[in-house]
């Protein structure tokens, strides 16, 4: 693509080369470039760019006054082209025109490549590395949006406002991860300036007021709120909403330092079927629950209020999501004293696709007493009668194995009082972005572990054998899918010690057909379920992309604990950057963890499992 260069538009409009600031041009001619670099890698249609241009009325001359802008800018970026070559970065395209660069050359695709890894670590629960890489992203932003030598009404213009949504957008994502691990610090220069864009923006005003107090300014906290809301009574004659109001409280109280997340707890099968408490019976929590006290607490906390919410357990297959939102359904039923449902959305099912939306909401409508004839044809009246019929209810609403944002918008009953509880072995950072509250499980911990190996096999049985009820949880990884198919095992030939156990364990060492059968088909992927740890590995692993996949297959040829992008990128023969997104990808489908900023690891299962595709279909070129 030539010389390397540096695009800026979060600030004045800017290009350089070497250290070296071009000259743009006249100030259409820079206004040109901005909304170019706006929309790097797309077409821009000439209409759009005439409309930036001349907003109310351009001339007979426009489009020749374009292409001479685009010719100019052209020589500028490209100034060893020949005349009339057509370049390799200002390209011609049907109806419009469309600028090439990479994206470590422009701050606003840098920008948008952070915010898109903060989401991921928010939606998978690490609100550090959410908070840092939300904080990147807003250091690329240097002042207002396309300043300076470009005319005022192109810069009013719908296609930059836009990206001040974005930044400001990102400011509030980054003050809530902030918030949660405790670093409001981070975020504060970058609030302050996204309230200046908006002054109206309550949502925004109040992470500015919590962020305040958390970082020991209780003072100016208090005076954000009072500024805020003088010019709501004097703008718009309303006073503060709920959420604004409440973090005004929260700080007189000084109850911000309980706002995070919890602990530092990392931020069926069958039918589908459809629950109603006082209608059929819920579904029942396994006997051999053990443990996630921590979480349990975290889900308490997020039961108090009478705003509506969304909460969403995430975390790798058989960590035991559903187990977790089954037991505590059935802890917290008397507080949703209007009914519990619960809807199995299949999103990890080997065997069957998805559920459709529209699928569900008709279950729900008929658990909600609504007859045959009446539940509406289209998934729109559907879920308008799905919200309408739980509007003043307290009830619980629990989305089990969910494949995408997408499956369950409809299904979001959005009424205050109401809490959904969803569960996804994928992160959703797009449901994170709209207000989820994200709860990640890891497997379980030694103790915890042991606990449900002696649920499953007798308190006598383990004790007994201590040593071989560990080796036992360690080799299992601690996961409670393969847990319970080997207490399965076990509870099926009594006269088997736990030592022999934990030979036939040794023997099969990298193999996962040990882990096969057992459980007691309980829908979802918990322990409870039918135990198949393959094939609950293979309901993530299947959605891959195919560079994606191969990448994974070729993992276990790594001998390190600790995986990089570099090192991805050497043993997929991509480059570093491509590895990044790669490693995320299987990050969102927690085929791996990111323990650290850019450093991944694999549950020992999901390491064999990853060899077992590798022996089947060949580490070779993606399909």
């Amino acid at each position: 693509m030539g010389e390397p260069l540096r695009f800026e538009v979060l600030g004045p409009v800017r290009v350089m080369r070497a250290g070296d600031e071009l000259d743009l041009g006249f100030p259409q001619q820079r206004a040109l470039l901005a909304l170019l670099l706006t929309h790097t890698g797309r077409t821009v249609q000439t209409g759009e760019i005439l409309d930036v241009l001349w907003a109310e009325r351009p001339p007979a001359t426009a489009r020749a006054v374009v292409r001479r802008y685009v010719g100019a800018l052209r020589r500028l970026l490209e100034p060893e082209l020949p005349p009339r070559a057509p370049g390799r970065r200002l390209l011609r395209r049907p109806g419009g025109y469309l600028l090439e660069a990479h994206g470590d050359e422009v701050d606003l695709l840098r920008f948008r490549e952070l915010t898109r890894q903060g989401k991921r670590a928010a939606a998978t629960g690490r609100a550090q590395t959410a908070a840092g890489r939300f904080t990147e992203a807003l250091a690329e932003w240097r002042g207002p949006v396309v300043a300076m030598g470009i005319p005022q009404a192109a810069r009013e213009h719908v296609q930059f406002t836009a990206v001040e949504r974005e930044l400001r957008d990102t400011a509030s994502l980054a003050a809530d991860a902030a918030l949660r691990c405790d670093r409001a610090e981070l975020v504060l220069p970058a609030l302050r300036r996204a309230t200046a864009l908006d002054p109206l923006d309550e949502p925004l005003h109040a992470r500015l007021v919590l962020s305040l107090a958390a970082c020991g300014l209780q003072a100016e906290a208090l005076k954000a709120y009072d500024d805020v809301r003088r010019r709501l009574a004097a703008d718009l004659g309303i006073t503060p909403g709920p959420e604004l109001a409440a973090a005004h409280t929260s700080v007189l109280r000084q109850e911000v330092g309980r706002l995070r997340s919890g602990p530092t707890v990392h931020l069926g099968r069958a039918a589908p079927v459809v629950r109603v408490a006082q209608a059929k019976t819920p579904r029942v929590p396994h006997p051999s629950f053990a443990g996630r006290r921590l979480e349990l607490g975290w889900l308490e906390a997020q039961s108090g209020g009478d705003e509506s919410a969304v909460v969403l357990i995430g975390g790798m297959a058989g960590v035991g999501k559903s187990a977790l939102a089954a037991h505590w359904a059935h802890r917290a039923a008397d507080r949703f004293p209007d009914g519990r449902l619960h809807v199995d959305l299949r999103g990890s099912d080997p065997e069957r696709p998805a559920l459709d939306p529209g699928e569900a909401l008709h279950g729900l409508l008929t658990a909600l007493s609504v007859p045959e004839s009446g539940v509406p044809d289209g998934p729109a009246a559907r879920a308008g009668l799905y919200r309408t019929l739980l509007a003043g209810r307290r009830a619980l609403v629990v989305l089990d194995d969910a494949l995408s944002t997408e499956q369950l918008g409809p299904l979001l009953p959005g009424s205050p009082g109401c809490l959904t509880v969803v569960t996804s072995r994928n992160a959703l950072p797009g449901l994170v972005a709209s207000g989820a509250r994200p709860l990640r499980l890891d497997p379980l911990t030694a103790e915890d572990a042991r606990a449900m190996l002696a649920r499953r096999l007798g308190p006598d049985r383990v004790a007994a054998e201590p040593g071989a009820a560990d080796e036992i949880v360690a080799r299992c990884g601690r996961l409670p899918l393969a847990l319970a198919a080997v207490a399965a095992r076990s509870a099926a030939r009594r006269d088997v010690t736990l030592a022999e156990l934990v030979a036939e364990l040794r023997a099969h060492e990298g193999d996962l057909e040990f882990f096969s059968g057992g459980g007691d088909g309980e829908g979802g992927d918990d322990e409870g379920a039918g135990g198949d740890v393959r094939a609950a590995l293979l309901g993530s692993s299947r959605i891959l992309s195919p560079q994606a996949a191969l990448l994974f297959r070729l993992l276990p040829r790594h001998p390190g604990p600790d995986l990089t992008p570099a090192t991805a990128a050497g043993l997929a023969g991509v480059p570093v950057r491509r590895a990044r997104l790669l490693l995320g990808e299987l990050a969102d489908a927690h085929l791996v963890t990111e323990h650290a900023p850019a450093r991944y690891s694999l549950h020992p299962l999901v390491r064999a499992h990853a060899a077992e595709l590798a022996a089947e279909h060949g580490p070779s070129t993606p399909t």
